[in-house]
């Protein structure tokens, strides 16, 4: 069975995670740019995917901003297929540990409950290692290494199980890709959190028809959307370099290479921008607008300054 944990002991908890189960406000304030930094989204394109990475984090006022010497740091890449443009890429993943660890984190600790063989596929499991941080894979079928936190804001989801190593860190660095869903059709910083999630309680997102009936596309979104009201990333860097646009989240899939890395703090503007990397209308994606009605960032992306670079 998993940890349950009470209201009270869950804030005490969370604090510095970035989990929060605040009632009746935003739980993801305004991201304000300092004065140096003029931007809410930074935008990297170019062929080196690193350097990429790096200057997306740059235009946001570095990674110094976000992460501090003695920090223990949680990363959450996306590894769910081996073909290409399915999950994030290596580069963009060895990039933000090695700014953590340049920055004096204590420890880069990157959690999945996916199998070695779903990282070894990838080659992301070597990126990680190579890297100097930590490659954490918890048992998806372990129930007791899930603590369940309530949902107080929830529509549909009332409870999550969250990975309880993932309380073990001070800061969360969420790094997905952008690419198709069969289902919501969008997949990005938001659904990406369902890696976190314990994946028998994550089937419960999942209604029969899920793929073809509305209500319960919408469903999906809104589960996504409310688990996004109890977990707020210190930091979103999206692999945005090659992904699928058809056929996701597994693949094999239409794939087109916008060579970009988008980095920002407000992750229902950094969805929306994603979306429109390959013709969609963020206020098409229903999860978008789920999050967005949730309080959870900005969806009109008139709203948010973005800094687009190419190197």
């Amino acid at each position: 069975m998993t940890k349950k944990i009470g209201r009270r002991e869950f804030f005490k908890r969370t604090a510095k995670i970035g989990v929060s189960a605040v009632i009746g406000g935003s739980v993801l304030s305004q991201f304000s740019c300092s004065k140096a930094v003029k931007c809410d989204i930074a935008v990297v394109s170019g062929g080196d995917y690193r350097n990429n990475t790096i200057k997306a984090v740059e235009l946001l006022g570095g990674i110094e901003k976000f992460v501090h010497k003695g920090d223990k740091v949680a990363i959450l890449p996306n590894t769910q297929s081996r073909h290409p443009g399915t999950y994030t890429n290596p580069d963009v993943v060895r990039a933000v540990i090695r700014m953590c660890r340049k920055a004096g984190a204590a420890e880069v600790n990157c959690l999945s409950w996916l199998t070695p063989k779903h990282w070894s596929d990838s080659g992301l499991d070597k990126a990680v290692i190579d890297e100097g941080a930590n490659l954490k894979l918890i048992d998806r079928d372990d129930e007791s290494l899930y603590t369940t936190v309530p949902v107080p804001r929830g529509k549909a989801l009332k409870e999550a199980q969250i990975m309880s190593e993932f309380f073990n860190n001070d800061f969360f660095i969420n790094m997905p890709i952008t690419k198709d869903h069969a289902g919501n059709k969008f997949t990005g910083t938001m659904k990406n959190l369902m890696g976190l999630n314990y994946r028998v309680n994550n089937r419960t997102f999942h209604k029969e028809g899920w793929r073809t009936e509305q209500s319960a596309i919408e469903h999906l979104d809104q589960c996504i959307a409310d688990l996004n009201t109890v977990i707020k990333p210190t930091l979103c860097v999206v692999d945005a370099t090659e992904f699928i646009t058809t056929n996701g989240p597994f693949g094999p899939g239409k794939l087109i290479k916008p060579q970009k890395v988008v980095a920002g703090v407000d992750r229902v503007a950094v969805d929306a921008y994603c979306s429109t990397l390959w013709g969609l209308e963020p206020g098409d994606i229903i999860m978008i607008n789920k999050a967005y009605e949730h309080g959870l960032g900005e969806i009109d992306l008139q709203n948010v300054a973005i800094q687009e670079v190419k190197i």
